[in-house]
């Protein structure tokens, strides 16, 4: 992902970007249930925590905005930035200095109550603050539940994440298609990946609590789901998830992670729609390999 290169300089430094910044205020939200709710098409398919709902960027933007609007009343001299993490800011990194949680081995920020199931948002300002010293110690351990249970060995050591083996890179941010060996590695998982969260010990009160809230439907309405998706102009798919996070990965991107769940969760009846894409010049070859893996039927 060379885009996390960008703005570098900004990052290390957030005052070449934002001019004055000398503090930052950092907020976390729970997704957890999930506070922005919004049913799509596509529910019933796998898809990770974080994204079954509004687009959180907008959302945690307001928040962001009314808090920062407030501050400003309060010091009218001062300058605050609202960000969130499509702007230059290691947001990761401001939230454990601000105390919210520890780097897990997962690579993800963790908090002893909230688990790790929760946005991160900031507001940059020329406001003076005093650094927050209580920053939260590791408590991982000798666990490695997350390194264990990764499919694709993304998480090459502790807190060490190779991100082209990341499920989440290869089914969102990935412009083209997975390499064959990876595909049967995606498994049913239709957008983005929770398993490294999902098996975290700091992580099994929140999924006990909301185990009725997770979203994922039977094989009829997947198929149902995918058989949709499959038959749709890519511009009433943009349409249908107009403010979701699945937008990011978008029409391409979800017809190429649905043929790759046909074919490891052995969707023999859409055959005839997987058929029709053998001569795409993007998904020709991922179809006829989808094709190869329903052959036993």
């Amino acid at each position: 992902m060379k885009y996390l290169g960008e703005h570098l300089e900004a990052k290390e430094n957030p005052s070449t970007y934002y001019d004055h910044a000398v503090s930052a205020i950092v907020i976390a939200k729970e997704y957890s249930p999930h506070p922005w709710a919004n049913p799509t098409r596509y529910d019933s398919l796998r898809i990770a925590k974080y994204a079954q709902g509004n687009d959180y960027h907008g959302e945690i933007k307001k928040i962001l905005n009314k808090v920062a609007g407030d501050l400003k009343e309060v010091f009218p001299q001062d300058s605050f930035w609202p960000s969130i993490d499509s702007g230059p800011v290691l947001e990761r990194d401001l939230a454990f200095e601000a105390g919210l949680g520890w780097v897990g081995k997962n690579t993800c920020l963790i908090d002893k109550k909230l688990g790790s199931y929760f946005f991160i948002g900031e507001i940059l300002t020329s406001l003076k603050l005093d650094p927050f010293k209580e920053k939260s110690k590791n408590h991982c351990g000798t666990c490695t539940r997350c390194i264990d249970a990764c499919p694709t060995r993304a998480l090459v050591a502790p807190n060490v994440l190779d991100a082209r083996l990341c499920l989440s890179y290869l089914n969102i941010e990935a412009p083209g298609i997975p390499d064959e060996n990876l595909r049967p590695l995606v498994g049913d998982w239709f957008f983005g990946c929770d398993i490294c969260q999902d098996v975290c010990p700091w992580n099994d009160k929140k999924n006990k609590e909301n185990e009725g809230s997770v979203l994922l439907g039977n094989r009829e309405e997947k198929i149902k789901a995918i058989e949709y998706l499959l038959t749709q102009t890519h511009r009433q798919i943009e349409r249908d998830i107009k403010n979701s996070p699945l937008a990011r990965a978008g029409a391409r991107g979800l017809k190429r992670n649905a043929l790759m769940v046909i074919a490891n969760l052995k969707i023999y009846e859409l055959r005839p729609n997987v058929e029709s894409l053998v001569s795409h010049e993007f998904f020709g070859e991922l179809a006829k390999w989808t094709l190869s893996q329903l052959q036993s039927h």
